[in-house]
């Protein structure tokens, strides 16, 4: 996390792009202003000091969504957080009641939760599962947390499968394994 001109923002990427001759090099960024979700890809010199904060890592129960705000409580103190949707991204259609994920705070603002990359969830409707000789045929189906993703076609109603998080797109069918009697 850095602060540039009062504003806080997460680094979502960089890169140094070396410099020919007498020209220095430069680091390219894509950074995320955590207030307003706008993305901004600015370049700086590798000699150009920027100020990065310091943050707390509390561990937070997820309670409830309403509206664009979603409601966290800290489970050793029972204080209660709201977080703007737009902070959790994406990844807020995967929070459950209950479910436990480590929020970033500065200066008491929360400014970030920690999500895994992958999520698992089940496959509430789809079409039939068919078996095609092409791996690159897809169909839509409907998670049971409402969310809708491009599934391969031998995936069946009622499975679970894996999502990423940031993207929303399907990475594999979760296997489940089977007990064999004796």
């Amino acid at each position: 996390m850095l602060r540039i001109e009062g504003q806080i923002y997460k680094v979502v990427e960089a890169e140094y792009k070396a410099g020919a001759a007498k020209m220095s090099g430069v680091v390219k960024t894509k950074l995320i202003n955590l207030r307003t979700g706008h993305m901004w890809e600015p370049h700086f010199r590798p000699l150009e000091r920027l100020e990065e904060l310091q943050l707390e890592r509390r561990k937070m129960e997820f309670l409830f969504a309403e509206g664009d705000r979603c409601t966290f409580m800290r489970p050793d103190t029972f204080e209660q957080v709201e977080i703007p949707r737009g902070i959790l991204g994406f990844a807020a259609e995967f929070l459950e009641p209950g479910m436990e994920v480590p929020v970033d705070f500065f200066e008491g603002e929360a400014l970030s939760v920690a999500f895994p990359e992958v999520a698992e969830a089940r496959v509430a409707t789809t079409a039939p599962p068919m078996h095609s000789p092409q791996d690159s045929a897809w169909k839509e189906a409907k998670l049971e947390n409402g969310l809708a993703v491009q599934v391969p076609l031998f995936i069946a109603p009622g499975e679970t499968v894996r999502v990423d998080v940031k993207t929303g797109r399907y990475v594999e069918r979760v296997r489940v394994e089977r007990k064999r009697s004796a």
